[in-house]
Formats: structure tokens, sequence, C-alpha cells
């Protein structure tokens, strides 16, 4: 049987924030992107929610073992949600393939009290631009909604656990594309 692979579709592309072996380039079908809260956390989070006709890409990476504990922890607001089918990809081995997401009602929009973090934002758009170069990066940015949700600006501060140090090409790239869509930006 081969080792199980989880499908990331936002902080988990980037490579820098984990250490998953043999992660690589795939698309979820019947998936989209947004930027939600729950009680579980007090900053807002990505979530892939079901989408027929959307896709988002994303790597795969191997769970090895197929033991889900870290990766559970790490992803604790999260269901994890097996879609093999859904997810196309180059292996040849033919993996089972999960993907986190939040499926309960008990989820909602970005808000004053919750707001999306910077130094998140950053840590997933550098993830994308290192494994999808600047066109994925943006396709990314179109295929998430919530922008208009308030965006804390931490990132001389960072808040976000996985944050990490980004050029001024990308930290450029990140505040053109919010500039565009009228993110709201606050400060600390």
């Amino acid at each position: 049987m081969s080792t199980p692979c989880f499908f990331g579709y936002g902080s988990l592309v980037n490579l820098d924030t984990h250490d998953y072996p043999d992660a690589s380039p795939a698309t979820a079908r019947g998936w989209r992107r947004a930027w939600v809260h729950t009680d579980a956390r007090q900053f807002a989070f990505l979530t892939a929610s079901r989408a027929p006709g959307h896709s988002i890409d994303g790597m795969i990476a191997r769970v090895p073992a197929g033991d889900w504990a870290e990766l559970d922890l790490r992803e604790m607001a999260y269901d994890r949600i097996l879609d093999t089918a859904n997810i196309t990809h180059t292996r040849t081995d033919g993996p089972e393939i999960a993907i986190y997401a939040i499926e309960s009602q008990s989820k909602g929009p970005a808000t004053q009290e919750h707001p999306i973090l910077l130094s998140y934002v950053d840590v997933v758009v550098q993830g994308y631009l290192r494994a999808f170069g600047e066109t994925g990066a943006i396709a990314f940015m179109d295929s998430t909604d919530g922008w208009t949700a308030p965006i804390l600006d931490d990132r001389a501060a960072p808040i976000y656990p996985r944050s990490q140090k980004l050029t001024l090409d990308e930290m450029l790239l990140v505040d053109d594309y919010l500039a565009g869509v009228g993110a709201m930006r606050q400060t600390l």
C-alpha cells in the first residue's frame, strides 16, 4: 500500500513551513479557497470549500507511515477529508490523498474581531511563488475569496507561528495585489 499524502493549498505549499517528504504540485478539482474564522482560532485562516466547476493548485506530500497525528494537530480547526479522486498529480504510486477543510456550519467570514494576518498571507504567497512562479501566486490570490476582510499588518512583528522572511519583491507583490483588491489593512 502506498504512503498517503495531504493536499496543501495554503501555508503547506510553502515547504519551509514543514518537512513532509516528496512534495510535488497537484490540483484539487471541485474546490475553492476562502478566508474564514471559527471559534477554534482567534484569527481568520484559509479553508477549502467545495465548489463544482472550480479548481485550486497546491502541493501534495507524503505523510510518513500514515501517521496523521502531527499534521492533524497543526490543522486542528479542520476536518481531514479523503478526496483522492478529485486531486490530479503526477505520482505513479496512486496514493490516497486527504485535504483539510472546514465543512461544518460553524465558520464565518473574517471580521474586524477575527482579521487575516498579513504574515500568514505572506507565507502562502511566498510558497506559491516558489512552487508556481508569479503567475501561480496571482492565481492563488484570484482563486481565494474574502480579500475584503480586514488584514492585520503584523509583518514587522509576526503573529503567525510559521512566518517567513520575504524578499522585497515578494512583499511588493503581496502589497500591490492587496491594494488592487481594496483590502483593508490595519496596523497592530
